[in-house]
């Protein structure tokens, strides 16, 4: 087991959450980076995220704790699908998927001193079809307003529409075998 204080450059709750579930009880510092982009590529784009989370974090503390950053992209025939902008875009983003699969790419980075370990999970989600009412139903929930795809973790989008999912793996937050893996590369195994 990890007896190190880890420290997670996020204030997302789901982040937190699913570090706990794998037996991380993590310090949160948010990170306050200005995030740049530089790639269209989306497994590039998380890797380049969460790698400017960790570090910006690391930096500022200027100690040897690990510091782990993470970032979420949705991505459909190769175009990354951001956060929507407005109600509309949400549902153009619902439809887009609605019906198909995609993919969702998790970048997890963990920065120690000099130390830097940095690595994305694809994960392909399948959503059944939905309606114009069921995918304007969803968003007027207002559950998918502030998330990558217009869309976030199984639970919610279950709760509105019971079995509209098939498939959902790693959704939203950090991939957690991935992440604890990384986190014990650190100490050689342990």
């Amino acid at each position: 087991m990890i007896h190190e204080q880890i420290v997670l450059a996020s204030a997302s709750p789901r982040r937190r959450e699913l570090m706990e579930q794998i037996g991380i009880h993590p310090e949160i510092i948010p990170s306050q980076v200005e995030e740049v982009v530089t790639s269209s590529n989306p497994e590039q784009v998380v890797m380049e995220l969460a790698g400017q989370k960790a570090r910006e974090v690391a930096d500022r503390l200027g100690d040897n704790r690990i510091v782990v950053g993470s970032d979420t992209v949705v991505a459909v025939d190769g175009a990354i699908l951001g956060k929507p902008a407005s109600e509309e875009e949400a549902c153009a983003m619902i439809r887009r998927i609605a019906g198909r699969t995609h993919q969702v790419f998790t970048g997890v980075s963990i920065v120690r001193g000099q130390r830097e370990k940095t690595f994305a999970v694809e994960s392909r989600v399948t959503v059944y079809p939905m309606s114009e009412e069921e995918i304007r139903g969803y968003v007027a929930a207002g559950e998918s307003m502030d998330k990558a795809g217009a869309y976030g973790d199984p639970g919610p989008f279950r709760r509105v529409y019971q079995g509209a999912i098939r498939f959902l793996h790693q959704r939203d937050g950090i991939a957690g075998g991935a992440a604890l893996s990384g986190v014990k590369g650190f100490f050689g195994g342990k």
